[in-house]
């Protein structure tokens, strides 16, 4: 079992590296048997942000999402790899306004192709961060700043 406290850190660290304030809307879309669901509920209360969640199942279906983000202005999100692949292919041109107001958006449970990567930063302006680690760990351990990825100009 994770502690309290490994999870306070986590939260901790996010609010420190990734700072969310009043102005941010976060999404809570993950189920809630999953880690990442974790952050998604409890770091906007320690920052002031918003949580708006979204309506069971609709973390499969890219035009949810699209209209979610769009409706809430969501700030911050986290897809899983093959998910954001799927948000990313039903995007035109009238649906990418629908992420004008992501800021921060976070992939972790898959690989993460930079293929994919190019593309959502192509389409959307807004970076990508990765991250990595095993649920027994708080969710994640380890990440890579954006600025420093390869598929980056």
């Amino acid at each position: 079992m994770v502690g309290q406290t490994a999870i306070v850190n986590r939260l901790l660290w996010m609010q420190d590296r990734y700072p969310l304030s009043a102005d941010d809307v976060v999404a809570q879309k993950t189920p809630c048997s999953f880690d990442v669901s974790v952050w998604e509920f409890w770091w906007p209360f320690i920052a002031g942000a918003q949580l708006v969640m979204a309506e069971p199942e609709a973390h499969r279906d890219p035009q949810a999402m699209q209209q979610f983000f769009a409706r809430y202005g969501v700030t911050t999100t986290h897809f899983v790899p093959s998910m954001l692949a799927a948000f990313v292919a039903s995007l035109d041109a009238d649906s990418i306004a629908a992420c004008r107001t992501l800021r921060r958006v976070f992939c972790s449970g898959e690989a993460l192709p930079t293929e994919l990567c190019r593309e959502w930063e192509r389409l959307t302006g807004a970076p990508l961060h990765n991250l990595y680690g095993p649920t027994e760990a708080a969710v994640d351990v380890s990440w890579y700043p954006p600025a420093a990825l390869s598929w980056r100009p």
